[in-house]
């Protein structure tokens, strides 16, 4: 029986908590158990959780050196320290050969172990940009539903989680059991870890470039170039480059593409106009273009996207 065993702190998000259990924890009539679960804290009794109730630990760090794969369900908050009695547990079980799993803000834990150095991570989108400040020898891959080393893993948002547990039960099981396990939880049986984690495209507020942002969101349905753009505010595109650079951190014609593939996501999710018609609307002419343009910056297709967030 492989034994995975959660290393929970307070406050602990019942969510990230409750994906492990659901995945590892929960008997279901018909379904071989292959997995032993168990719940640990560094100081075993009462741990307070995100729901507002305190829920009963029984297991200290000594759970961890059984254990065959040790999943922290969360990090809260992030900038909190590693206690060293915790560090030690971690590498020490890691040592042995136990798997080292995070679920969303969980990878700040497993990255102050230095265990990540030298190696790509994942986590949320919103707290991709603190993971890279904060540990710059850490690979930070902010776009994927999680990253698998074999010895450590790390997902992305809480409900990545369960994408990247259903990846491990297919590892150590087959896809057939994952597949079935997946359907009693009424949820996708497989989405790749490379798939996007579809963050809200950024808003562009920080300087509005003499009006030229809101100017060109207008008429994103017309063939703009970035010479009718820098036209637009009567400067050279040489200028218009470093302006955007400045005050955006990008180019003016990845700024556009940017704004053309939200455009098409937001009429993915609000429409039934079909692929083709979109690609006019948005300015990327066929939907050929747009097919290849949306893989590119988003890591699905249209119609994946459509199908996973088409609203009522």
């Amino acid at each position: 029986m492989h034994r995975v065993v959660a290393l929970v702190r307070p406050v602990q998000s019942t969510f990230e908590l409750g994906v492990a259990a659901e995945v590892f924890g929960t008997p279901r009539a018909g379904i071989p158990g292959h997995y032993a679960f168990e719940v640990c804290a560094e100081t075993p009794g009462p741990v307070a959780t995100t729901a507002g109730y305190a829920m009963a630990v029984p297991h200290g760090l000594e759970a961890l050196e059984a254990a065959d794969t040790v999943l922290v369900p969360g990090w809260a908050p992030v900038e909190a320290p590693l206690p060293a009695g915790v560090r030690r547990a971690l590498l020490a079980a890691h040592a042995r050969g136990a798997r080292l799993v995070t679920i969303c803000s969980g990878v700040f834990a497993l990255a102050r172990t230095g265990l990540l150095d030298g190696r790509s991570a994942t986590t949320h989108w919103a707290r991709a940009d603190q993971l890279r400040r904060e540990f710059p020898k850490v690979s930070v891959e902010p776009d994927v539903l999680y990253v698998d080393h074999g010895d450590v893993a790390t997902s992305a948002g809480a409900g990545a989680g369960f994408d990247l547990c259903l990846h491990l039960v297919r590892k150590d099981h087959g896809a057939a059991y994952a597949a079935l396990l997946a359907r009693h939880m009424v949820l996708p049986p497989h989405r790749e870890g490379g798939q996007a984690q579809y963050a809200p495209p950024p808003d562009p507020a920080d300087g509005e470039l003499d009006g030229l942002l809101e100017w060109a969101g207008a008429r994103l349905g017309t063939p703009l170039s970035v010479g009718e753009l820098a036209a637009h505010l009567n400067v050279s595109p040489r200028t218009l480059a470093r302006r955007f650079a400045d005050r955006l951190g990008t180019s003016p014609g990845a700024w556009l593409l940017a704004r053309r593939v939200a455009a098409a996501r937001t009429l993915l999710e609000e429409t039934d106009l079909p692929v083709e018609a979109i690609a006019a609307r948005v300015g990327l002419a066929s939907a050929v273009n747009l097919r290849r343009r949306f893989r590119e910056r988003v890591g699905t297709t249209p119609g994946a996207y459509r199908r996973a967030f088409r609203a009522p």
